[in-house]
């Protein structure tokens, strides 16, 4: 048996804001100068568990690089 699929969706948009009579827009206009200073990393659930927030995660690639330097050179 199909679940029947809600099409009756409020619109409480303003009657002014008709797109169908705009042009001009580009999609992903900024998408390159959004991302080109960002480095985004998704972290397994665990591993965000360990470090809540990006100062925590900085603060242990930090020490790792240190410990890594020391074994190396």
């Amino acid at each position: 048996m199909k679940k029947e699929i809600e099409t009756d969706l409020e619109d409480d948009l303003r009657p002014e804001y008709n797109f169908s009579q705009m042009s001009g827009g580009v999609r992903g206009k900024y998408a390159e100068r959004c991302q080109s200073g960002t480095n985004l990393v998704l972290l397994e659930p665990d591993v965000a568990q360990a470090f809540p927030t990006e100062q925590a995660v900085n603060e242990a690639l930090r020490l790792l690089i240190q410990v890594a330097q020391r074994q190396c050179g």
